[in-house]
This record gives structure tokens, sequence and C-alpha cells, in this order.
């Protein structure tokens, strides 16, 4: 279910960047049916259990998509090699957007991660 402060987030992204992070948060949001949409930290953020799930957001050149788990990000380390990375985080270009398939596989990563720790 979409957020109405999701919506306003977005609402004041630039259109490609719009596009790109629509697409984006439809593609967690089938990942993780059972994740709850809104904002945390300022940014679109999906909680699953009521613990953050995953998060994503816009800077002023560059898409965010925030993983929130090193170890994920490590996990998958070969699969995220041709993009910039931080600590839980990847950068893209809203014109070069994350495969739907690589943001399914992290967001299963994190649900899974949640639920073993639980």
């Amino acid at each position: 279910m979409s957020s109405p402060e999701v919506d306003a987030f977005l609402a004041e992204r630039p259109e490609e960047m719009r596009q790109a992070l629509e697409n984006l948060r439809r593609t967690i949001a089938a990942a993780a049916p059972d994740a709850v949409e809104g904002i945390g930290y300022g940014v679109p953020a999906f909680k699953y259990r009521g613990r953050p799930l995953v998060s994503f957001g816009g800077g002023k050149n560059h898409c965010s998509f925030y993983v929130q788990s090193p170890a994920v990000m490590d996990a998958h380390r070969d699969e995220l090699a041709g993009y910039e990375t931080a600590k839980g985080t990847i950068r893209f270009a809203a014109d070069e957007p994350l495969p739907p398939d690589l943001v399914r596989k992290l967001v299963e990563a994190r649900i899974a991660e949640i639920d073993a720790a639980a």
C-alpha cells in the first residue's frame, strides 16, 4: 500500500529521477508484500516486522538505494561491482536504474536477515 508521504516526496523530484524511483518503489513493494511504506530519516522507507528493511532517495545527481545492511552488501559484492557503493548504499543514475532482479535479490536477503534475527 502506497504512502501519501512517499507520493509527496516523489512529486518533488525531477521527472527522470521520479520515474527511476517509482520503478524502484514498485520493485521493492513487489518483493516485500508484507512491508509497510513510509518516510524514515527524510526518505521513503519500508519496514518489515517493525524493523527497517530498505529505503531510497535521490541526491542532486544520483538516485540511492539504501540496503541498510553491510552484510547483505558484502554477500552480493560481485553483483554490485559496477555500481558506486558505500556501507549500505548503492548509488545509480536515473537513466541507468538498478535491474529489478538485483533489487529483488537484495530485498529478499534483507527479509531473510530480519527473519533470522527475530
